[in-house]
């Protein structure tokens, strides 16, 4: 299908009709006429209409009006006027100019009329069964696209049985099916069209029949002498294997090493393997032949930053700005390439200026533990302050941003803020939950049981609140009946949470049920083993006199997390008793 731009239109339709476009428009020209003076002229007898070839001068008139609509960028008007000659005169070229200008603008309805028009006006043309077939297929019509499509194959004509195949994406099994029988049997008639083959390859694969789709693409191996194909073959293959892909990409390249679309799906296919020096080469060629593209910048910057070379991820994340100025994800990624080549001041600067979309939130993360690690916990609250002012849409997730950075080594500045936080969102559970954990840490255990007990009020239903109050009061022995209930309704609601497995061992470990516990905590450990569940099962399993395989688990869970100190203060104390 022909594409035209605004600056094309124009010229294209001053070409169309004046220079044969339309059928009866290239018929000789009559010889011009004398000149007569204005005197000489008489009134004609009858009212006769003047015509020129087959047209009458009403719809020359029309058809010159269209043109000159169509050159001051009016194509609306010129749209008009063709529809009403081709429906008028039934021209086959006028109603192929009338398609092509609906197709420019847009005008899908319009677009269907006219390839009908064509169509019946010209039963023996392949393009214009070609061009009803995708029209067609774009409105849901499949079996009526498909008879087109099928009479233009007759007719040795271009077909584009792939479009139709892509239309029907979004149909229903049913349609699909039918589809595919057609196809089949066009198939027998004419075993030697690879656009039959691809066809029917993608819609098994639209259908979930990959297995399918790529044994027939198989069984028809000359298939693969068109880039489509390739692609979808390759997709297929990557499904199980892709390295196996990113071959049969290499070979379409060496038959095709012009075609884009190749070369940048092996590049994504060896990026997916994680082989980022074979996909640079890909990348980088595919930005030589492009060099205005941005995305390819953009690729060949986050390439540089997997392998290390901040330096030159730096100068290709630039070159995409340079490009594509509000490409906020370049900008984020360029804040972590200055971090990376140890210019952290360009990639606070760099993070500041992100000013929208999902990469706000996920810059100021960044920023918000850069300040922390230079010990500027003011600077932070500052910015982020600054940025819940210019952003109130995303003022909670701020807050919990900066309490969360706060948390671990500023619990008293984090608790301030999510006082603050709770006044502007009083009924968020999630801030409550996190002044809960707040208060725990700074020896307030009246509070942490009050927000946890105001989660559960308002949410029975909340596995992680009701878990964490009743881990909390195991934790401290204390109301072991009211902790032990607690548990039971999380794990009723999440019964394959670890977290609460571990908690309901736990407890079942204070209240002396050491087997009951020590199953759990088993479980718990095998599904996440996590230091704090490893320090609990070790303690059941020493209470038990299997000190041994007790120190076994703390060793095992001490080589993943070598900075716990929850282990060896678990140890020290069992083996000073």
């Amino acid at each position: 299908m022909k594409v035209f731009s605004a600056s094309t239109l124009p010229a294209l339709l001053t070409a169309g009709l004046l220079l044969g476009g339309c059928t009866s428009l290239s018929q000789p020209s009559a010889p011009a006429a004398p000149v007569t003076p204005p005197s000489a002229i008489e009134e004609p007898e009858v009212d006769t209409p003047v015509t020129y070839g087959r047209f009458q001068q009403d719809t020359l008139y029309e058809l010159l009006t269209a043109e000159i609509a169509g050159q001051r960028n009016r194509f609306d008007l010129a749209l008009d006027n063709y529809l009403r000659q081709a429906r008028s005169t039934r021209d086959a070229g006028i109603s192929e100019r009338a398609l092509r200008v609906a197709e420019f603008l847009g005008n899908e309805p319009a677009a269907l009329e006219m390839a009908r028009l064509w169509v019946e006006v010209a039963p023996q043309d392949p393009e214009a069964l070609r061009s009803a077939a995708i029209h067609l297929a774009r409105t849901g019509r499949h079996e009526q696209a498909m008879d087109m499509m099928q009479r233009a194959l007759e007719l040795h004509g271009e077909t584009h049985f792939d479009f139709l195949a892509l239309a029907a994406a979004d149909t229903d099994a049913t349609t699909r099916n039918a589809l595919l029988d057609s196809l089949e049997r066009m198939t027998q008639r004419f075993p030697d069209n690879t656009q039959l083959v691809f066809a029917r390859a993608l819609l098994l694969q639209q259908a979930d029949r990959s297995a399918e789709a790529l044994a027939l693409l198989e069984d028809h191996p000359h298939t693969d002498d068109a880039p489509p194909a390739i692609l979808l073959h390759s997709r297929l293959v990557a499904e199980q294997d892709s390295e196996e892909a990113a071959e049969i990409l290499y070979h379409g390249l060496e038959k095709f090493p012009d075609d884009t679309r190749l070369r940048l799906m092996l590049a994504r296919t060896l990026v997916s393997e994680g082989d980022f020096e074979a996909a640079r080469v890909q990348y980088e060629k595919l930005a030589r032949d492009n060099p205005d593209e941005p995305d390819l910048q953009l690729s060949l910057g986050l390439i540089e930053l997997e392998l290390g070379h901040a330096s030159d991820a730096v100068i290709h994340l630039q070159n995409t700005l340079q490009l594509a100025p509000g490409n906020n994800t370049a900008r984020y990624h360029l804040g972590n390439a200055y971090l990376e080549a140890d210019r952290p001041e360009d990639a606070l600067l760099t993070w500041q200026s992100v000013d929208n979309g999902t990469e706000l939130l996920t810059s100021r993360v960044q920023m918000a533990r850069l300040l922390l690690e230079q010990g500027r916990p003011a600077a932070l609250q500052a910015q982020l302050q600054q940025d819940r002012d210019q952003h109130p849409q995303h003022g909670l997730a701020l807050f919990q941003i900066e309490i969360e950075a706060l948390l671990p080594n500023h619990p008293e500045l984090a608790i301030q803020q999510a006082n603050a936080a709770l006044q502007a969102y009083p009924n968020d559970s999630n801030l409550l939950y996190s002044r809960a954990m707040l208060h725990e840490m700074l020896g307030n255990p009246r509070g942490l049981e009050e927000d946890l007990g105001n989660i559960i009020a308002r949410e029975p239903d909340n596995a992680m609140a009701l878990n964490a109050l009743g881990y909390t009061l195991a934790d401290r022995n204390e109301r072991l009946d009211e902790a032990l209930a607690l548990i039971k309704r999380a794990a009723a609601l999440d019964p394959n949470d670890p977290a609460i497995q571990d908690s309901l061992g736990w407890v079942y470990y204070r209240l002396g049920e050491l087997d009951r516990a020590e199953a759990l905590l088993r479980d718990a450990y095998a599904a996440y083993p996590d230091q704090e569940v490893a320090a609990h099962l070790g303690e059941v399993l020493w209470r038990q006199g299997k000190e041994r395989e007790a120190r076994k688990i703390w060793r095992e869970a001490l080589e993943h997390s070598p900075d716990s100190q929850l282990i060896p203060a678990t140890r020290d104390r069992l083996e000073a008793e």
